[in-house]
């Protein structure tokens, strides 16, 4: 099969379109032909060996297909059958996994980062990582589904419990994560505040639900979440930027708000006055990717139209550098997709 590799860490230029193995496949798995493959920004620091993966690597973890050849084993899908992947491997029978909460387990981890993902053109993957998808929903548009809404959800639903009439102040609205968490939030009756970095950006928020929206590069944040919100605050922050938003995300948040976070794209280190927390009663939040009954609870609203994928442009996979060079200079809204 033909797929985009790095045999050493580096930037864009390390990545090879070349032949590689055809995936082997288990009896409990489903082998699948990959259509559509969106990048995230753990791609970018996969390929910069942030996370070392073993080498030569093929990174991808949001995948959509069809359903090539399925194991002896494998009764939910059959060969033909349209499909997305679920963005997550765990072992299925610890005690975590047993109790629906797969992303404790220790063996948790993302498709395509301990294991070869979907920058190629077939994928092997247990029988429960495969999801049929209604026609409705193309390839490129079921590729930019799996991981950044599933966090969204786990993040909003799941460890803030989101409710109808709350603020949510979404940190880079224009990002996968980020277009997902608007529409999210705005399915639950909440008011959305959402940051960008120009014009364009800001107004595709507006576009998505956003009811007001930031310039985070010419507009204070938290000042201008103060003038939207009576000086109130927010009731929660989705924060999936870092360091260089950090500081700015704390002063947004109203008394005994929620601040969680998924990610650190600008740096890992934050600092805050311990006696703010206390005093202003604040509950930080991390989250990391969701288990598989979050999949499939927000899948329904993505089939039904209600949450709609975002996709910014579709590179064949053979381009996958120009792909790598888009998403690293944030010039994109919604996912960048590869296409074998």
């Amino acid at each position: 099969m033909k797929a985009v590799r790095y045999h050493e860490y580096g930037g864009p230029e390390v990545l090879k379109y070349e032949d590689a193995p055809d995936p082997e496949m288990r009896k409990d798995q489903v082998l699948v032909r990959v259509k559509a493959c969106a990048l995230n920004h753990l791609d970018l620091f996969l390929r910069q060996g942030v996370y070392s993966p073993a080498l030569p690597h093929i990174n991808g973890a949001d995948v959509s297909g069809d359903v090539a050849e399925v194991g002896d084993y494998v009764k939910s899908v059959k060969p033909g059958q349209r499909v997305l992947l679920a963005p997550m491997t765990f072992c299925g029978h610890c005690a975590q996994c047993t109790a629906g909460f797969q992303n404790l387990c220790r063996e948790f981890g993302v498709l395509g980062t301990r294991t070869q993902g979907g920058n190629a053109e077939l994928i092997a993957v247990p029988e429960a990582n495969a999801v049929p998808i209604p026609d409705s929903l193309t390839y490129e548009e079921a590729a930019a589904v799996p991981l950044v809404f599933l966090t969204a959800w786990h993040m909003l639903v799941a460890r803030c419990g989101v409710k109808p009439g709350q603020t949510v102040l979404v940190l880079g609205g224009n990002s996968g994560v980020g277009s997902s968490a608007i529409q999210i939030a705005k399915l639950w009756g909440a008011r959305v505040i959402a940051t960008g970095g120009d014009a364009r950006k800001t107004e595709l928020s507006r576009e998505l639900g956003a009811d007001y929206t930031i310039d985070h590069y010419r507009q204070k944040i938290s000042e201008e979440v103060k003038k939207i919100t009576n000086k109130e605050g927010v009731d929660i922050v989705f924060e999936h930027v870092g360091q260089a938003t950090w500081g700015e995300s704390m002063r947004s948040l109203k008394n005994g708000g929620c601040l969680v976070t998924c990610g650190a794209t600008s740096g890992p280190e934050a600092k805050f006055d311990i006696r703010v927390l206390f005093s202003k009663q604040f509950s930080l939040l991390g989250s990391y990717m969701g288990n598989m009954s979050d999949f499939h609870a927000m899948l329904p609203h993505v089939f039904s139209g209600k949450l709609k994928p975002v996709v910014d442009k579709v590179f064949a996979l053979r381009d996958a550098r120009a792909a790598h060079e888009r998403l690293e200079k944030s010039a994109q809204f919604g996912k960048v997709v590869l296409a074998p």
